[in-house]
This record gives structure tokens, C-alpha cells and sequence, in this order.
């Protein structure tokens, strides 16, 4: 497969868990470089939108706040980011799962203002896009295992960018209706 197919394609089942499908999903339409760039700039502009004394809300009391969100997308961009350099350079070590709802209670997200995640968020998707554009096709095709499920890096670009978009989704439906 040449590069511009397997940017442009959506990863098959085998590439990635069932649970991470509705992400791939998510971000189907086109280039997935041009789509994680077109997702920055999405995300920035509902940050914007949102504003700084609505960081705290929460739509129900159980659920994350809208700063512990975006936390949450900026924590599992450089989680999948960094399964991807792995797997892209050989590494065939197994890599381990994260527990996403503890990264959120450690994280420092309470004191940090929803513009500062929101540059951190451009800081962390800056680094990825510099971590992706130079691979050649065999890289993005490149294979490994992590969190007991086998994945290529062409899945966790799509996973990156899917999943930042289904918290967007969930930030305009269900937090800021």
C-alpha cells in the first residue's frame, strides 16, 4: 500500500481492539494528518467559545468537569502518541493499559485554567503531527501490542483523532447545551 492510501484509509478491524472502532470511526474523512490538524484547530475554537468560568462545570455530578475533559483528551493523545513512536520504531515490547479515571484524579486539573489546557492541548497535537508526518509506510503499517490488544500506529492516529472528537462531541452535546 502506498502512503497516501494508508493515510487516507480507515484502518481495518484487525489494526486495533473492537472497543476503539466508534474512535476510528470518528475520524473518517480523509488525509488523517489533514484531520488531526483540522481537529487543533476545532479545538481551539470551542475552548475559545466556552470560556474560562464554565471550566468547573459538570453535567452531572459523577462526570468529569470540562477541564478535567480536555486533561483527559490531552493525557490520551501522548499515552496513544507514545505507543505510536514505540511501535513505529520496532519496539515489540507489550505496552500496558492506563486507568484513565486515575490520570484524571491526579491530574492537576482543578488549578489549571481551561486556556492553559487549551495551549497544552496545541502543544501536545504539535507533537504528535511532528511525531507522524516524517514516517514512511511501513511505520504507519508497523504492528505491537499494547494493552493486550495488537495495534498498528496508522490505528492510534485515527484512535488520537477520533477520540478527541467523540469529547468534543460530548463538550457541545452534553455540557454546553
Amino acid at each position: 500500500m502506498d502512503l497516501d492510501t494508508i493515510l487516507g484509509t480507515l484502518p481495518d478491524s484487525s489494526e486495533h481492539a473492537p472497543y476503539f472502532g466508534k474512535y476510528v470511526a470518528l475520524a473518517a474523512g480523509g488525509n488523517i494528518l489533514a484531520t488531526l490538524e483540522r481537529h487543533l484547530g476545532d479545538m481551539q475554537s470551542l475552548l475559545t467559545s466556552i470560556g474560562e468560568e464554565r471550566g468547573g462545570h459538570r453535567y452531572a455530578p459523577d462526570k468529569w468537569n470540562i477541564r478535567e475533559v480536555v486533561g483527559h483528551v490531552n493525557d490520551t493523545e501522548r499515552v496513544f502518541a507514545y505507543r505510536a513512536l514505540r511501535i513505529a520504531r520496532g519496539d515489540q515490547a507489550p505496552l500496558e493499559g492506563f486507568d484513565q479515571d486515575r490520570y484524571v484524579l491526579a491530574g492537576p486539573f482543578g488549578r489549571v485554567s481551561l486556556a492553559d489546557l487549551g495551549r497544552e492541548f496545541t502543544a501536545v497535537r504539535q507533537a504528535t503531527l511532528a511525531l507522524f508526518r516524517p514516517l514512511d509506510a511501513a511505520a504507519w503499517m508497523r504492528r505491537g501490542l499494547a494493552n493486550q490488544n495488537e495495534v498498528s500506529v496508522r490505528a492510534l492516529a485515527f484512535m488520537i483523532a477520533g477520540h478527541q472528537r467523540h469529547h468534543c462531541n460530548i463538550l457541545v452535546e452534553r455540557y454546553l447545551s
